[in-house]
């Protein structure tokens, strides 16, 4: 096997009425895939699988808001797949996906029980590809990313947009440990690093750096 066709590849899917950046990720060696934050519209992210030709094995989570966890259970039902992440402390989150569902007008979510929490410093693989997983909280107590180092990616859920970051104001969330996270777990991984965010474009976290005016600086 190279070390080309092991490397990770990925596509975003935006899903539900907040364009949720939903990314599917595969090992170009074994075409194993996992697909993080399914928030809703199953049937098109089941579409770009097919496309893709990828045989999806597990659901991975950045957080349980209901965009980006809208979903899990369905689609972990459907398919059995196991669900990984996202951090404990989340687990209000889930137990309130119902709810949440409610509130922004969702179609009805179920909570669940993830088969894997995920913690600060674990790896999570799909065939061949390794990431390293971040605790960053700050948008919700329990979020995560997932790092790709071999390809300079990053999955960051809400914890940073192109120019922005994620909101701290729903509960659990907390600016101070928002920025500290982006500080202290994601720019050590290099400002050439392109990260996907949950909504949005993709950006670095060099670019971000310099320009953002909530992290310029930090």
């Amino acid at each position: 096997m190279t070390a080309s066709t092991a490397l990770l590849h990925y596509q975003t899917v935006p899903v539900t009425p907040f364009a949720q950046n939903c990314s599917i990720v595969w090992c170009g060696a074994t075409r194993e895939a996992a697909v993080i934050d399914p928030g809703g519209d199953l049937p098109r992210i089941e579409a770009a699988v097919a496309a893709l030709g990828v045989r999806l094995t597990q659901i991975w989570l950045t957080h349980a808001h209901i965009d980006h966890a809208g979903g899990t259970a369905e689609l972990s039902r459907r398919h059995g797949l196991p669900i990984v992440g996202p951090h404990p402390a989340d687990q209000f989150w889930i137990d309130a996906l119902a709810e949440q569902g409610r509130m922004f007008g969702f179609p009805p979510a179920e909570a669940f029980t993830p088969t894997r929490w995920l913690q600060d410093g674990d790896t999570v693989q799909v065939g061949e590809c390794a990431l390293a997983v971040r605790h960053c909280p700050g948008h919700t107590p329990g979020h995560v990313v997932f790092h790709a180092p071999r390809i300079a990616r990053a999955f960051v859920g809400d914890v940073l947009f192109a120019g922005s970051i994620g909101r701290t104001d729903f509960p659990g969330g907390n600016h101070r440990q928002l920025i500290d996270s982006i500080a202290g777990r994601l720019w050590p991984m290099g400002d050439e690093t392109v990260f996907i965010p949950g909504h949005g474009p993709e950006s670095t976290f060099g670019e971000e750096r310099r320009h953002n005016p909530y992290v310029r600086g930090t």
